[in-house]
């Protein structure tokens, strides 16, 4: 069952919830189901220490490509 990162349209909030298949989802605090489901983040460890994160996302210029952060 995968964990998946929401923000409600209607009241801006941000959480996130373990969904089965079939489940409906709606945003704890207003109750409403107006969701758009986001992109996670994670974080890896290689031989038992933190990887440096990867640049990315708007601050490093991904911008420039289509669709990739729903900016342009």
């Amino acid at each position: 069952m995968p964990i998946y990162e929401y923000r409600c349209e209607e009241c801006g909030s941000n959480f996130e919830k373990l969904v089965r298949r079939g489940d409906e989802v709606a945003c704890p605090s207003c109750g409403k189901n107006h969701l758009t489901q986001q992109l996670s983040v994670f974080s890896a460890h290689a031989n038992g220490t933190k990887a440096e994160p990867m640049g990315g996302g708007c601050g490093a210029g991904m911008c420039r490509m289509p669709d990739v952060c729903g900016r342009n």
